[in-house]
């Protein structure tokens, strides 16, 4: 895969920005904090993913933290013992608007889990599409070991992954899963090979997002996601609508071109 020339940027918020080619790759680079999800870092993330939305440039997105021991330890509690109750109920406010950005983003977004993801660490995980951990992760909701309870979408999303059964055992137990484990269970898509990186684990799963109809792949992911609470007949509906804008795309002519002349398609996301 091809890298871009572009250095990585910090922007002041705990967050390290870079392109590798198509994809851009999103580090929580709070290393000191277990890369802990402060406000300006929750909030700068809800940024990057609604303005990722109209970067064409971009065909996939990566989210990892930095260094080996933490993807993202989860909420910053240095911070929130400074927070009375109001503050906290605001910061559940900023986590579901960013969290929520980073799920309807129509780019496929790739979480690369490279140390543990506990708490608010596996809940923006789980807001992500897919995935990916490496050997040594760790993983888990653990709030109710700390009196409170998932509030960032992990008692929604969690479920939707492995079913209200298992996610009442692992939330209510507050356990907290390796690899293995969580790859049986579906909650990740693949794990790193011995001596693989979780963020090249995740640049490998992403690599044919990079020549592959950005319309189409929106229009999949719209597909699945706005139906999942649909009945049957309405999520039909839903997929009838979003195979209708793949209709009417350039790229679909090109692909059909391609299989004619028996080379590879280019797909411009029009």
């Amino acid at each position: 895969m091809s890298e871009s020339s572009e250095r990585p940027e910090r922007d002041g918020h705990g967050i390290t920005t870079e392109r590798k080619g198509a994809i851009a790759v999103w580090t929580l680079n709070r290393p000191d904090r277990m890369n802990a999800l402060s406000r300006a870092t929750v909030r700068e993330l809800g940024r990057l993913a609604r303005a990722v939305v109209d970067d064409d440039a971009v065909r996939a997105v990566i989210l990892t933290g930095a260094g080996d021991r933490a993807f993202c330890a989860g909420a910053d509690l240095k911070e929130r013992k400074g927070m009375d109750e109001e503050d906290v109920r605001d910061f559940l406010g900023l986590y579901r608007a960013a969290f929520d950005a980073i799920d309807r983003c129509p780019k496929p977004v790739v979480a690369a889990i490279n140390g543990v993801a506990f708490g608010g660490g596996l809940e923006v995980a789980l807001a992500c599409d897919l995935r990916v951990m490496s050997p040594t992760a760790k993983i888990g909701l653990t709030e109710v070991s700390l009196a409170i309870i998932p509030g960032a979408g992990g008692t929604q999303r969690l479920p939707r992954v492995v079913g209200e059964a298992k996610a009442k055992e692992l939330i209510l137990l507050a356990r907290r899963l390796e690899a293995p484990e969580a790859l049986s269970l579906g909650i990740v898509n693949r794990v790193a090979t011995e001596g693989q990186s979780a963020l090249e684990c995740a640049l490998e799963l992403c690599a044919p997002f990079e020549n592959a109809a950005p319309i189409a792949v929106a229009a999949a992911l719209d597909a699945i996601d706005g139906a999942a609470d649909l009945p049957l007949d309405a999520g039909l509906l839903h997929e009838r609508r979003c195979y209708e804008r793949t209709l009417a795309s350039s790229d679909r002519l090109e692909a059909l071109a391609a299989f004619r002349e028996k080379r590879p398609p280019v797909y411009e996301g029009k």
